[in-house]
């Protein structure tokens, strides 16, 4: 299991996404990011559809429900994070995945999260 450091805390990175399900808080970044490296090493299109995620294999595909108003989205998950209010936050997702979401406003909403595997991403309905 691989391990990684930020501001003196270790995670742990899982084998595998399979079966991995999750319900908590979900933030979002943008503009302040946007062309930068991600952990993936790809640049961040904040106008993309892609996630952070702290303990999730790299890449790996995750359906996310927003719990307030019943939007869901399959995004790849490309970075880590998030790490601020890690006692709620569970996953960061790219602003074009926020949008399609109807979280931007809110900036923060419950979500809940549902690895699936890659081919599961073109499947109508999510």
């Amino acid at each position: 299991m691989a391990e990684y450091r930020v501001n003196g805390v270790t995670y742990r990175v899982l084998d595998t996404s399979y079966g991995y399900e999750e319900t908590g808080m979900a933030s979002w970044y943008g503009e302040q990011f946007h062309g930068r490296p991600t952990s993936s090493m790809e640049p961040f299109d904040m106008n993309g559809v892609s996630a952070a995620h702290r303990s999730l294999p790299i890449p790996s595909w995750v359906r996310v429900t927003n719990l307030s108003n019943g939007r869901r989205l399959v995004v790849r998950v490309n970075d880590r994070g998030p790490f601020a209010d890690t006692d709620r936050r569970i996953i960061d997702l790219s602003y074009g995945a926020a949008v399609l979401l109807g979280m931007v406003e809110e900036g923060v909403t419950q979500v809940r999260i549902e690895a699936v595997e890659p081919w599961q991403t073109r499947t109508s309905g999510c």
